[in-house]
């Protein structure tokens, strides 16, 4: 058994940032244990930014573990208190709005479901297209939202994609020690 804060590690189907996301869990399987989460869609599809399962690969070798992919495998997070902190990077703007309407019909939203009973921080890494559209109302009520954080975001392409924002990665790790002890790490909008 690790004396490392347990991680839960959740991935969502923003495959275009899967790159830097698995280097980011890389960089924290050094401090944390990370316990990896796959949604149905990161665990099943396979898109022009690589193959479902070449990335599932990756997150065993990163982690030591298999990913957690079902609702079933989801559930105990809570009951057991498996994790100490929650991180959901990427996180989809469809995974936002099941977050912040209460719907808990995926591995990914039944973890941070699980996870929040225990009064435990979950953080939040958007990738989304629509950040500044439709899930901006998501976005809004998820920060205002009890042991909710989010990873510093910004916007990735204004001139082509301007409703589109993207966590900055490289600002997890901070996140992540800002939450555990309560704090929003500032600033949220890069």
């Amino acid at each position: 058994m690790s004396d490392k804060i347990r991680l839960g590690f959740a991935l969502c189907g923003s495959f275009c940032t899967f790159k830097k996301v698995l280097a980011e869990m890389e960089e924290l399987s050094k401090t944390y244990d990370i316990i990896p989460i796959m949604s149905p869609g990161a665990a099943s599809i396979d898109s022009r930014f690589g193959k479902a399962e070449d990335f599932i690969r990756r997150i065993k070798e990163i982690s030591g573990r298999e990913p957690i992919t079902t609702i079933a495998g989801a559930e105990p997070i809570g009951p057991k208190a498996l994790l100490d902190i929650l991180l959901i990077e990427p996180c989809t703007g469809n995974t936002l709005g099941k977050l912040a309407n209460g719907i808990t019909d995926t591995s990914v939203t039944m973890a941070a479901k699980a996870h929040l009973r225990n009064q435990r921080p979950l953080v939040i890494a958007v990738s989304t297209n629509d950040a500044l559209g439709a899930s901006a109302q998501n976005i809004g009520k998820l920060m205002n939202s009890k042991n909710v954080f989010f990873v510093p975001m910004g916007q990735d392409n204004p001139i082509e994609k301007p409703a589109s924002m993207v966590a900055h990665f490289d600002k997890t790790a901070e996140a992540i020690e800002a939450a555990i002890i309560r704090k929003q790490l500032q600033p949220i909008l890069l």
